[in-house]
């Protein structure tokens, strides 16, 4: 067979046919908020990436570490201090509809002189809805940056603890509920409902309790950005207080949640020794009778054997031990 003759092709023409027919790229933007004033700037960045990262490189003198720190997803509380800015990490607890439970969202901050920045690794429904509203309302916006970043840094705080008590509201309610269930014999049907609130309970005590000591620490460094024309020192005090306020709740709601399983048991138990109370006494006084009956049911010759008048004597002997039994028993408080 003889041999066909390969195409040349040209390689130049298609390479460029190919360069040609790649889409190019369009660069991307980071994805950064910010709202200025004189003297006052707050950044917000949602889910930083790389892009985000490189914007804060070149904008901030940020430490390398702290920039790991935000973009790492398990970080502790913690307030780290430097000589121009501080560094905040603060969990806050979050409704997860996907697992159907609290979970934990995170804020990072840095706070200088004449800024804030402020990365949730998750939307933070108290931080939108405070930035949405200094950028709408300018008259917000210059009551809240002419005190300077240390009252904008309380604002924050606050405002971000404060969306926890609706929450802890909710776990109160559930709780009365549960009590009303248990009462109104659904003592069974509660069992997994007790479970949830206790899961509940424990996520957002892990939420609230590593804070306790960061908020001592910001209490301690805060005058480095206070405004000097006013004193916050009573506004962090609050933050403080609220915070105690949220674990004192959690305190009571963990009593409340153990009291009313150990009451939901203890009923459900009772129920049962009920139930097993009726049965053995069933059992015992139908034990007579199954022995009368079994004597006069052998297979041997007994007295009043084919005889009538014998059958309703024996018959009569086991309805009045039957009576008699009850009436005992009932007097007795076993029935």
């Amino acid at each position: 067979m003889p041999n066909l003759p390969k195409p040349r092709l040209r390689r130049g023409a298609r390479r460029g046919d190919l360069l040609a027919a790649t889409p190019q790229a369009e660069p991307q933007a980071p994805r950064i908020e910010e709202i200025e004033s004189p003297g006052m700037r707050w950044v917000n960045i949602e889910r930083p990436g790389p892009l985000e990262r490189t914007w804060l490189e070149e904008h901030f003198d940020f430490h390398a570490l702290d920039i790991e720190d935000v973009l790492s997803r398990n970080q502790r509380p913690k307030i780290d201090v430097y000589d121009d800015y501080l560094f905040i990490v603060l969990h806050f607890p979050i409704f997860d509809p996907a697992a159907g439970r609290l979970g934990t969202g995170e804020l990072d901050l840095f706070v200088g002189p004449g800024y804030v920045v402020t990365i949730p690794n998750q939307p933070l429904q108290p931080v939108e809805y405070l930035f949405e509203r200094c950028r709408t309302k300018e008259e917000l916006r210059e009551q809240l940056f002419s005190r300077g970043s240390g009252y904008l840094l309380y604002r924050l705080v606050d405002d971000s603890f404060d969306y926890c008590f609706p929450m802890l509201r909710k776990i109160g309610n559930k709780l009365d509920a549960l009590e009303d269930d248990i009462f109104e014999g659904r003592s069974e049907e509660v069992v997994r409902d007790i479970s949830n609130v206790k899961q509940e309970i424990i996520n957002f005590r892990k939420v609230i309790r590593p804070q306790r000591p960061v908020l001592r620490d910001l209490e301690r460094v805060k005058q480095r950005y206070l405004a000097t024309e006013i004193d916050l020192e009573i506004y962090f005090d609050d933050i403080v207080d609220a915070h105690e306020r949220i674990w004192d709740m959690l305190e009571n709601y963990k009593e409340v949640a153990q009291a009313l399983e150990e009451t939901n048991e203890s009923v459900i138990s009772h129920r049962v020794n009920d139930i097993l109370r009726v049965l053995t006494s069933i059992t015992v006084i139908v034990l007579p009778l199954t022995l009368l009956a079994s004597i006069w049911g052998m297979n041997v010759r007994v007295p009043g054997e084919e005889s009538i008048a014998a059958f309703w004597i024996v018959v009569g002997t086991m309805a009045c031990l039957l009576v008699g039994m009850v009436a005992y028993f009932r007097r007795r408080g076993w029935l």
